[in-house]
């Protein structure tokens, strides 16, 4: 008896120990941050247009590049980053997180490659395809992965990792592309998928992934990495097995999956905050960011100014990590929003001001100022909070699929603004052109307001909860048949 006690003392001892120690979280924000170089891969191709453009038309490739042929070699990142999402979709609950990551770092090489030794037109548009196809899949499974490793305390702040990697892509194409020509700059971009596959292959698979397939053990294994060891490895194990079973019972054909209440709403919101990231004016605000640079007064070298904005969308998109999950997604999303329609506001005013040739010496500043504001703003909400969002509100059973069509549809967006905003100022001015986006952001408020739930501290099954599982009547045959297999109905 009195050997019973010493046990269960020392047994209750450990446990508190354990409790006080809890799981340990550095592995998690390493894997996270190894995985969002993806982000990082992303953001290069999509920041090399802006350096890149004006070299290739001071004639640094052996063929003619017209301002037509830029235009596309801009849109074809995007496009081909919306090709890969559905691709993705299919493949990465058969060959896992981890493999996909890896091996869609070769067509971003490949697509490089062809880009170093282009010889037409045609050659660096196939390229730029093959670097968007690698972007927009990785785009649809690193959200995937670091929601699935992360706790959900910290789960916020990793989500908002894969934006911080391509703020930080950006603006390094924008620092190398003032000191090397466009084949240094392209080489050098080249170098960051071997990189990145040489760091990911030492990060363990991702434990959800694990359970789908019915390794138990390699998910414990990946679970006690991420947690440590005196994290509460079985317990979280538990759980995670409890929520698949339930997801396996509940499992219905993909379409009928769709109809459920959650799976409309989380599509829904998903659609929609992409829309809004894209609509809001972000890549019109860094188009001319060296126009409104000048038009202020300021006498700073285009290259300057555009890294300085890459700059302040790095340290903005940084704080957002820091307090995504102590403020909430909702709040950072609001705030955002408003202020980015004031800043498009006054920026179209001031444009319309000079477009009928006020005097607008005396409020140079307005425009500079907004554009720093709207970039921080940005970078705070709308930039990085969308793409954790989708990592959040799929139901389990079309997590793979929502990703990867809000992911495409982020692309697609991207596309079209890309290709034809220079068309749309043409046709209507740049300062409706700027009203039009103020517009999309006075919609996201109100979007933001009744639509988006917050997610900040829920597990997977409370975000299903919030967006109205439960409220779908299940049929009773789809549940008998997966857990009973003896007769007992």
């Amino acid at each position: 008896m009195a050997l019973e006690k010493i046990a269960m003392s020392q047994l209750a001892m450990v446990e508190e120990q354990q409790e006080r120690i809890g799981n340990q979280k550095w592995t998690q924000y390493l894997a996270a941050f190894i995985a969002t170089i993806g982000g990082f891969i992303a953001g290069s191709a999509l920041g090399w247009t802006a350096p890149a453009g004006p070299m290739m038309e001071n004639n640094q490739y052996s063929f003619p590049i017209s301002n037509e042929n830029l235009a596309w070699i801009g849109a074809c990142m995007p496009l081909g980053a919306m090709l890969g999402c559905p691709v993705t979709a299919g493949l990465v609950d058969k060959l896992g997180r981890k493999n996909m990551m890896l091996m869609l770092s070769v067509p971003a090489l490949i697509g490089w490659a062809m880009i170093i030794w282009a010889e037409s037109v045609v050659w660096i548009c196939a390229g730029r395809l093959l670097t968007g196809f690698s972007s927009g899949s990785l785009s649809v499974i690193v959200p995937m992965y670091t929601s699935e490793i992360a706790e959900k305390e910290i789960r916020g702040t990793l989500g908002t990792y894969f934006q911080l990697q391509v703020t930080g892509g950006i603006l390094f194409t924008y620092i190398v592309g003032s000191y090397f020509n466009v084949f240094g700059l392209t080489i050098i971009c080249a170098i960051i998928p071997i990189v990145y596959v040489a760091l990911m292959v030492l990060m363990p698979e991702s434990p959800n992934f694990h359970l789908m397939k019915g390794n138990v053990e390699k998910a414990r294994l990946s679970l006690r990495y991420f947690r440590g060891p005196y994290g509460t490895v079985d317990q979280e194990l538990s759980v995670m097995q409890d929520s698949l079973a339930k997801t396996e019972r509940e499992r219905v054909p993909l379409m009928e999956a769709f109809q459920t209440t959650p799976a409309k709403r989380g599509l829904f919101i998903g659609l929609g905050v992409m829309l809004l990231q894209q609509f809001s004016g972000c890549n019109a605000v860094i188009f001319y960011a060296t126009y409104i640079f000048k038009e202020s007064g300021s006498a700073m070298e285009p290259n300057m100014s555009t890294i300085i904005v890459g700059i302040m969308s790095v340290i903005a998109t940084y704080v957002s990590t820091l307090i995504v999950d102590r403020l909430g997604r909702k709040i950072l999303l609001l705030s955002s929003i408003i202020v980015m329609g004031i800043c498009t506001l006054l920026i179209g005013g001031f444009f319309l001001m000079k477009a009928n040739e006020q005097d607008v010496s005396s409020i140079g500043f307005i425009p500079l100022v907004s554009m720093c504001v709207f970039i921080i703003l940005f970078s705070l909400g709308f930039g990085p909070i969308p793409w954790m969002l989708i990592g959040e509100i799929f139901p389990a059973q079309i997590k793979g699929t929502a990703c990867s069509v809000a992911c495409m549809a982020n692309w697609f967006f991207a596309f079209i603004v890309t290709k034809f905003f220079s068309s749309l100022v043409s046709a209507i001015h740049i300062y409706n052109t700027f009203w039009l986006f103020t517009f999309f952001c006075v919609l996201g408020t109100f979007f933001v307001i009744f639509v988006v739930p917050e997610t900040k501290g829920k597990t997977m099954d409370e975000i299903q909860e919030i967006l109205g599982a439960g409220n779908d009547l299940t049929p009773p045959t789809h549940a008998n048949v997966s857990i009973d297999t003896k007769g007992k109905y």
